[in-house]
């Protein structure tokens, strides 16, 4: 029982943590939370995962849009 309410306290504390789905990042930033990322004008998508900096699009810094929770 014990180890079930750590894992649950776990939970929470990442799904209070979590940044909102919508949240951005420039190209050269440290990505914010790991997911499915799309550059704001283009139809391509990309997962980048947390901690990682935020990769360029086409040769050209962008503006990166969390589009989903990996």
């Amino acid at each position: 029982m014990r180890v079930r309410n750590q894992s649950l306290l776990k939970e929470e504390h990442t799904m209070r943590t979590r940044k909102p789905i919508g949240t951005t990042a420039r190209t050269g930033e440290i990505c914010p939370d790991s997911g499915v990322w799309q550059p704001i004008g283009y139809s391509t998508t990309a997962p980048i995962a947390e901690g990682n900096r935020m990769p360029p699009y086409d040769g050209k810094a962008v503006t990166w849009k969390l589009i989903q929770y990996a």
